[in-house]
């Protein structure tokens, strides 16, 4: 189910099952320490967080990662993540777990190295601001990219997602949305931010909503609202019905 709120005044309303949960795990989009639309809003957060707090004192972690293997922490600084009794952290600082793809036909990989505080958490949260990368949207699925390990293959190159180099990203998404186990998506809709290469500049459109629900219904919603469908979501639907027909 999916859930279309007005950005303005927006409340979270935590679903039942995180009232028994122990640890809840945001990754926000927190890529660089510039403001919303490229990176996910700290309202947006601070609303989550007074949600999840009026149902439950669970532990809150928020994690993500640069995708330049630096310290994440400026950034968290930077956009004002300041949110009482919640736990900051670098995802590239965690010990990372070899996780296996639940799909027998995968589409890229057959596992994925993992950061161990998504498993140990027991509710799972993306937080995507709405981008449309040339045309195809990068909404809450797309957002788990920053969860995973980065490796350097020489002195001076850019690094890149540990085991995933000159593998199609829309093949990797799709294998991703089933091998970490997000329980919602939300799009920060307030605006809509369409780029070319990266999310520092690009033409913003107002679009004044709040997208909750189970991340694959989420970002359908938002793609269909783009009018362009990612591959990443048609392979993920391929997916669904794989799994439905074990």
């Amino acid at each position: 189910m999916v859930t279309v709120f007005d950005a303005k005044g927006f409340h979270f309303t935590p679903p039942a099952q995180i009232a028994w949960a122990r640890r809840v795990l945001i990754k926000p989009n927190a890529w660089s320490g510039k403001p919303y639309p490229a990176t996910t809003s700290p309202g947006l957060i601070a609303a989550i967080v007074s949600g999840i707090r009026s149902v439950t004192d669970a532990e809150i972690l928020i994690a993500d990662a640069t995708p330049t293997g630096e310290p994440v922490y400026p950034n968290y600084q930077a956009l004002k993540y300041n949110f009482n009794r919640v736990l900051m952290l670098d995802a590239k600082d965690s010990i990372f777990l070899e996780m296996e793809n639940p799909l027998q036909e995968f589409f890229a990989t057959p596992t994925f190295w993992v950061p161990n505080l998504v498993l140990r958490s027991d509710f799972l949260i993306s937080v995507a601001p709405f981008h449309v990368q040339r045309g195809s949207g990068r909404f809450s699925i797309a957002n788990y990219l920053g969860l995973l390990p980065l490796a350097q293959q020489r002195p001076g190159e850019a690094p890149q997602l540990q085991g995933l180099k000159d593998m199609d990203i829309e093949r990797v998404l799709a294998d991703l949305y089933f091998a970490l186990p997000f329980d919602m998506g939300i799009i920060e809709a307030s605006q809509r931010l369409d780029y070319t290469d990266t999310p520092d500049k690009g033409e913003i459109t107002e679009f004044g909503k709040i997208i909750v629900g189970e991340p694959f219904e989420v970002d359908m919603l938002a793609a269909k609202l783009v009018g362009t469908l990612p591959e990443h979501l048609t392979l993920i639907d391929r997916g669904r019905k794989q799994l439905a027909a074990v």
